[in-house]
């Protein structure tokens, strides 16, 4: 089995465990029949690919939110009225394939609310796709590069991102359960929700490193 496909096996099977384990303990059977109950409105870590396909009309370049590394961006609407933004990885990209496996297994290791969050994530007919949560106030780049935009944050909402940053710089170098240095923070890679709060996004790049370590070495000069 080549190398690419056995990583992507090993991530599928853990975003399959992550599920299994967050319903509780396997033998909870008393528990089990209220659960799925609960999770019967709930779409699963791994979506099929007609679905994404419906949910952004077919890829449709009016729904284009941007082009990166990775690839074209989608924005989209889950038949739950749900937006979401779906990360494409491009056919011809072999990087990545790498990019895309790490993001996968990292994303899957942190949560806080100043971090992207992983909705989904699609390996079917040669596609691979992220699904992330659809933010309208898209990156920090189109606000600080936009003339009116930039006009509306003050120094109190500009305060207000800076912290968020260092909150979420600091999970990932000291309180999340692996240690994270993420390589490529740049404003492009920073998203604003509706309150303008800033999540840390695009894990790429992203390596972990051990714990009682300050520096890692890497082998190429990439991202920031």
């Amino acid at each position: 089995m080549p190398a690419a496909a056995r990583s992507w096996t090993w991530t599928c099977g853990c975003c399959a465990g992550r599920r299994r384990t967050s319903g509780g303990a396997a033998g909870d059977t008393a528990g089990a029949s209220g659960r799925a109950a609960e999770e019967g409105d709930e779409w699963s870590l791994f979506i099929d690919l007609p679905v994404l396909e419906a949910a952004t009309g077919g890829f449709s370049d009016d729904n284009l939110l941007g082009r990166g590394g990775f690839g074209p961006v989608y924005k989209g609407v889950m038949e739950n009225g749900q937006q979401i933004a779906v990360k494409r990885l491009s056919l011809g990209s072999r990087q990545g394939v790498r990019e895309f496996l790490n993001e996968v297994r990292l994303l899957l290791k942190v949560q806080h609310r100043n971090l992207v969050s992983l909705l989904g994530c699609c390996a079917s007919s040669g596609h691979k796709m992220l699904v992330y949560p659809y933010f309208p106030n898209s990156s920090l780049d189109h606000t600080l590069f936009d003339r009116n935009k930039c006009a509306a944050l003050d120094w109190p909402k500009r305060y207000h991102i800076i912290v968020g940053l260092a909150r979420g710089l600091l999970y990932l170098h000291e309180e999340s359960p692996v240690k994270i240095i993420h390589r490529d923070i740049k404003a492009s890679n920073v998203l604003l929700d509706d309150q303008l709060n800033p999540k840390i996004s695009d894990f790429g790049m992203a390596r972990l490193f051990l714990e009682d370590a300050t520096h890692v070495n890497t082998f190429r000069i990439s991202g920031t």
